[in-house]
C-alpha cells in the first residue's frame, strides 16, 4: 500500500491509497475461469416426468439436481458462493475456506475449493450422515464436528479468524449470490425445459428450505417474469421457518430437523418469506415414507429432503384433482438416497428416531395406485 499528497494542499491532488495486487488479481482471475470452465464441461440436470394415476389429471416432475457431479442441489450454491466470494475479493491463494453445513453444501464447496485450490473445513453437527463426511473428506475436505447444531456458526467464524481464513457463511449469502433474473439459475432451466410439456408454466413449484437461497431464488424468478406460478415451501417438524413464517416474525425460532439439508433452528438471513406462497409442516415420518415409497417408481433412491417435497406435491396434486384443476407441479428432488443407507433407509436407525412409517406410507402408496389423498393427512 502507498499514500501521497501533493506539497501543494488537498485541494491540488489530495492523498492516494493503492491496496492494487497483481498477483492477487492474477491468481483470482485464474480461479475464477477454473470455475466458469467447469460449469461450461457440465450439463444442465433433467426433468423427470413422475408418473401418477391417470384420474389425478395433473403433471408432475422432478427436478433431479443429484445428477451434479457433487451429487446434489447444493452444487449450484457452492458454485455461486465461490464466485461471490473471489469477485468480492474475500479469497486469496491458500485462504482457507470455513462453511457451516449439515452435508451436502459442504460436499460440494469442498470439491470447489480442490478445484482452486485452497484448504476447505466444513462443521457440521456430529449427527451428519457418515455417508456425507466420507463423501467431504473424497474431496480434500476437512470435517469438524459439533455436539449443538446451534453452535455451527460461531464456532464457523471462530476457526476462519484463528486460521486468518475465510468463514463462507451459506446461510447469510445463499440469497445474494444467485442471479435470480438468470444466467442459467435453477428457476430459467425448469421454465426452459417445461417449454414444450403440456402445461409449461407450472401450477406449483415445492422445495423446502435449508438456507433458503433456492426458495428465494425461483419466487423471485417467477415474479420477475411475470408466471402465475405459485411457490410452496414444505417444512419439517421443529424448525423455526413455518411458525416465523406465518406470524411475519423472523425472531421466532425452533429445535432444529430431523431431516437433513431442510429446516433450521432460526430463521437464516437468506430465508425471503415475502416471495413464498404457501407453507405446510411435514411430519418427519410423512417424509421417509415417501422417500422409501417412491423407490419403486423412480428405480432408485432419493433423499429425506426429496421426500419432503414429494409427500408435498402428491398433496398439492390431489388437492387440484378436487378442484378440477388442470396443470403440472414440479418439485426438486435434492439429492440421492445413496448417502442414507445407514440411517433413513436402515429401519433400526429410523426406530430410534421413534418414527411409525406405516401410515404414511399407506397414504403414499394408495395415492400412488389411486390418485386418492385423505384430507386428514398433513399438509392438507
Amino acid at each position: 500500500m502507498t499514500a501521497t499528497s501533493s506539497a501543494a494542499g488537498p485541494c491540488a491532488g489530495g492523498v492516494t491509497v493503492d491496496r492494487s495486487d497483481p498477483a492477487r488479481r492474477a491468481w483470482v482471475a485464474q480461479a475464477v475461469r477454473r470455475i466458469e470452465a467447469d460449469a461450461q464441461r457440465s450439463a444442465d440436470t433433467h426433468l423427470l416426468r413422475f408418473p401418477l394415476p391417470s384420474e389425478v389429471g395433473v403433471d408432475l416432475y422432478l427436478k433431479d439436481e443429484s445428477t451434479h457431479v457433487t451429487g446434489s442441489l447444493k452444487h449450484r450454491l457452492a458454485r455461486s458462493l465461490f464466485l461471490y466470494a473471489l469477485c468480492n475479493g474475500w479469497l486469496g491463494e491458500g485462504t482457507t475456506v470455513i462453511e457451516s453445513s449439515s452435508g451436502s453444501t459442504a460436499v460440494s464447496e469442498a470439491y470447489f475449493a480442490r478445484l482452486i485450490g485452497v484448504p476447505f473445513v466444513a462443521v457440521m453437527p456430529r449427527w451428519t450422515s457418515p455417508e456425507k463426511i466420507s463423501l467431504i473428506q473424497a474431496q480434500g475436505g476437512r470435517c469438524h464436528l459439533v455436539d449443538d447444531a446451534a453452535a455451527i456458526y460461531d464456532e464457523s467464524r471462530r476457526l476462519a479468524a484463528a486460521c486468518g481464513g475465510h468463514y463462507m457463511d451459506q446461510f447469510t449469502h445463499a440469497e445474494r449470490a444467485t442471479d435470480w433474473r438468470g444466467n442459467n439459475n435453477i428457476a430459467e432451466s425448469i421454465f426452459e425445459q417445461l417449454t414444450l410439456e403440456r402445461y409449461p408454466v407450472p401450477e406449483w413449484i415445492v422445495t423446502a428450505a435449508g438456507t433458503g437461497g433456492t426458495s428465494a431464488t425461483i419466487g423471485r424468478y417467477v415474479r420477475y417474469r411475470g408466471h402465475a406460478t405459485r411457490l410452496c415451501v414444505p417444512d419439517p417438524e421443529n424448525s423455526a421457518f413455518f411458525p416465523a413464517w406465518c406470524a411475519s416474525d423472523p425472531s421466532v425460532t425452533g429445535g432444529g430437523s430431523k431431516i437433513e439439508g431442510i429446516g433450521r433452528p432460526r430463521v437464516e438471513p437468506s430465508f425471503v418469506g415475502q416471495v413464498i406462497d404457501r407453507m405446510m409442516t411435514v411430519p418427519d415420518s410423512c417424509s421417509v415414507a415417501a422417500m422409501r415409497a417412491v423407490e419403486k417408481v423412480l428405480g432408485r433412491k432419493v433423499g429425506p429432503s426429496t421426500g419432503t417435497n414429494l409427500w408435498t406435491a402428491f398433496s398439492l396434486a390431489a388437492e387440484m384433482r378436487d378442484a378440477g384443476a388442470a396443470g403440472s407441479i414440479v418439485a426438486l428432488l435434492c439429492d440421492s438416497g445413496d448417502r442414507y443407507a445407514d440411517s433413513y433407509y436402515d429401519d433400526d436407525w429410523v426406530a430410534a428416531q421413534g418414527w411409525d412409517l406405516g401410515p404414511a406410507t399407506e397414504i403414499v402408496s394408495e395415492f400412488l395406485r389411486s390418485g386418492r389423498w385423505p384430507d386428514s393427512a398433513a399438509g392438507r
